[in-house]
């Protein structure tokens, strides 16, 4: 749709595939206070990774909005299904190291993070449910670091090889932009092409990659074996 934002995408896309930087966590599961167990296994033939409670409960503290403090059985298999997407995706990304993060590029996407929370104190109360001491927390900042090594990867092998031509954005304005605007905002002055051309662009961009990846995630799972060891 027009209305859709870059930033909703970006949002979108992160929800589906860039939180798949949870590889490290159950490394991590010590330091936390919950009675911890492994619900599945993920294997691409040469790695397997698990998936543990406690996995899915960081899952679900990222996550505005969901109850964490008890849990909702629904939520839980939603987000095991995403952690298994994820686990997936991670194995690939594996292959390919990539520069770590900067401690400031860490505290950037932390930020954006906190700012789908009430607050900072209200997200940082989600991350204590789950075993953290706070934002500054050791092991969250790693994870952080891994989420945006993911996201390099995500750039290097998705979105720098996706190309929109003048003639995709020129036929995204033609049938679909410039139909949606005059039926949701009649007798208004449209804007041309030229003003709108940069954020078709992206729109399409974000679209083609999140396509890519899955496809991407649909050939990874015929591949993979997945253990569903017991329910969350």
């Amino acid at each position: 749709m027009f209305a859709r934002s870059s930033e909703t995408l970006r949002i979108t896309l992160l929800a589906a595939v860039a939180l798949l930087t949870l590889l490290a966590f159950s490394t991590a599961a010590a330091a936390q206070d919950l009675v911890d167990k492994t619900v599945a296994t993920v294997s691409d033939g040469t790695r397997s990774e698990l998936i543990t409670y406690s996995d899915i409960m960081w899952q679900l503290a990222l996550e505005p909005g969901v109850q964490i403090d008890p849990p909702k059985r629904d939520d839980l298999n939603s987000a095991l299904l995403r952690l298994i997407d994820q686990r997936l995706f991670a194995l690939e990304a594996n292959r390919l190291p990539r520069p770590m993060p900067t401690e400031e590029a860490i505290r950037a996407e932390i930020d954006k993070i906190v700012k789908f929370f009430p607050s900072a104190a209200a997200f940082e109360a989600r991350l204590k449910t789950v075993g953290f001491e706070s934002i500054s927390d050791d092991n969250f900042q790693r994870l952080i670091s891994q989420r945006l090594s993911i996201e390099d990867y995500i750039d290097f092998r998705f979105r720098s090889f996706t190309v929109v031509t003048p003639e995709d954005e020129s036929r995204y304005f033609r049938d679909v932009l410039a139909p949606d605007f005059r039926k949701r905002f009649p007798g208004l002055l449209m804007p041309t092409l030229d003003e709108k051309r940069r954020d078709i662009n992206r729109l399409l961009t974000e679209d083609r990659v999140a396509s890519r990846l899955e496809s991407f995630l649909d050939d990874a799972k015929r591949r993979a074996e997945i253990d569903i060891i017991s329910e969350p």
